[in-house]
């Protein structure tokens, strides 16, 4: 198809699954689609989350910053009143950008009312996975361990230290910031119960795991490895913090970025004014919102388009929703994964090899691509646009020479169908998938940049896996007019940016294939 004008300045990039979707690699095709327009992207919004949602573009690793750091028209990298940063973790990821030659100072505006997350932060997150683990004999529930959710708990307790506070005197940044520590060490002590031994090793930890994450940092000579040596912070008696050495490195950190703090919602609305686009990149993805997820394993942030307003802070207007998601499924944590493949499947292993997280290096899950689950999105979410990244990673290869299936329902054991996702976890962890099955295909499709030059079965997968999520979305009902319908606008046939099918036919001609 020729691609249709998007319907709004105000452009939005999701994950309708669990994350992973590749979403990252969107912001730059958009700022190229826009490039030449009346209305080129002027401002790349991280709308929620924190260094817990990695996102790859232009194959840089960004973790706080927005994607729009390899987008060079994109005059405003923006950090929303809905992010929870550690101004250290800015450094970490700017100093080294900077080196190879990112601009990312001159275009980096952080909200006034964004959150500060810090050390306490990260010691609480540790310690609750202990708890969960050693006090209620559960299973790891899989953080990633950057402070993200006890951040998001100083927000709703009322208890927040904003980017607005180095704005003011050093006193009223150390009182809030000891007021803090203290809360977190008696709930560590008292309340998650930590032994004093795996409390001292929570900064070994996360010493070695900084080390790991600004390995390139400290060999490009950015930073020397004290930089990330968390044991300094460490106080000399159990369940006590060296306050002073950790509120001079916060306030250092947060006040050199003081040029940095503004209006996010002002500068987008004058953007706006003039005619520009603005892209929010989301992290995360629909089946992780706080909300509409199944805990524990969710996210502590909204994760899907209504947050756009609420983090950027401007009016609830028009938006075009771009929805980002994979030709098959991946998980991490202890999630229900109905469509989980069988680690002995041959894709499986092959499947495996390429999927490790972006923030932790995890090892994720793979399963079979969910229809319903993205369908769900669709309908009470809401998408325009569509974009499936990849598809390559499907091809024979090996002992692999199966056909593909699509999840297109649930069943229980009474033969029950379920066309939508059960909002009852209770429910849902006692279904198994109903599958369509689709043959595969042999040729390398990576070199693919024209539709019509996919192989058949190819072309066929693709259009089966949107008549599916289509098919979820309005089961008993009939689809609405065309042109609410989602088309795929970009197919993702490997990692580089240059890898994406832009010419993939309309949704209703699309389907004709499956």
């Amino acid at each position: 198809m020729s691609l249709t004008p998007f319907r709004s300045q105000l452009i939005a990039d999701v994950g309708i699954s669990l994350g992973d979707e590749g979403k990252g690699r969107l912001i730059p095709e958009i700022a190229n689609e826009l490039r030449d327009t009346s209305a080129p992207v002027s401002v790349v919004l991280k709308v929620n989350g924190g260094a817990n949602s990695g996102h790859t573009a232009g194959g840089i690793k960004l973790n706080l910053l927005p994607a729009g750091v390899v987008v060079q028209g994109a005059a405003h990298l923006c950090i929303g009143s809905g992010v929870v940063a550690d101004p250290r973790k800015i450094w970490w990821e700017t100093k080294p950008l900077e080196k190879k030659g990112y601009a990312i100072l001159s275009r980096l505006v952080i909200d006034e009312r964004t959150m500060v997350s810090d050390l306490t932060h990260r010691l609480l997150d540790l310690a609750w996975e202990d708890y969960r683990t050693h006090i209620l004999a559960e299973e790891p529930r899989g953080s990633t361990g950057r402070g993200i959710t006890p951040a998001y708990l100083d927000e709703v307790g009322q208890w927040q230290i904003t980017f607005a506070d180095f704005q003011a005197g050093p006193n009223y940044f150390a009182r809030k910031l000891a007021q803090r520590a203290d809360r977190a060490l008696r709930t560590i002590q008292h309340v998650c119960r930590v032994s004093p031994e795996t409390f001292a090793g929570f900064f070994d930890k996360l010493t070695a795991a900084e080390l790991r994450a600004n390995a390139e940092g400290i060999e490009l000579g950015v930073f020397d490895k004290d930089e990330f040596d968390f044991t300094r912070f460490r106080g000399a008696t159990p369940f006590t913090l060296n306050l002073d050495t950790l509120t001079e490195a916060y306030w250092k950190a947060g006040t050199a970025l003081a040029k940095n703090i503004g209006e996010v919602r002002e500068l987008i609305l004058r953007e706006l004014r003039a005619g520009r686009t603005i892209i929010g990149e989301f992290g995360q993805a629909y089946w992780l919102d706080k909300r509409h997820g199944y805990s524990p394993n969710v996210t502590a942030s909204h994760t899907f388009t209504p947050e756009f307003f609420e983090s950027a802070g401007i009016p609830v207007q028009r938006i075009h929703t771009f929805g980002v998601a994979k030709a098959y499924d991946t998980k991490v944590g202890t999630h229900t994964f109905l469509t989980q493949m069988d680690d002995a499947h041959p894709l499986a292993a092959i499947l495996k090899r390429l999927e490790f997280g972006t923030s932790t290096g995890r090892q994720r899950m793979v399963g079979w691509f969910d229809a319903v689950e993205k369908g769900d999105v669709l309908r009470y979410g809401g998408y325009q646009d569509l974009m499936i990244n990849k598809a390559d990673a499907l091809t024979y290869a090996g002992e692999w020479k199966g056909d593909l299936l699509i999840c297109t329902a649930y069943e229980d054991a009474a033969g029950k169908r379920y066309v939508h996702v059960p909002r009852n976890e209770a429910v849902r962890k006692t279904l198994r998938p109903v599958y369509s099955k689709h043959p595969g295909w042999t040729e390398d499709i990576s070199t693919v940049r024209k539709f019509a030059d996919l192989p058949l079965n190819a072309r066929r997968y693709v259009a089966a896996m949107v008549k599916a999520t289509l098919n979820a979305a309005y089961a008993n009902e009939s689809w609405p007019a065309a042109e609410k319908i989602p088309n795929l606008r970009y197919l993702g046939v490997g990692p580089d940016p240059s890898q994406i099918i832009k010419d993939v036919p309309g949704t209703l001609e699309l389907v004709k294939l499956a």
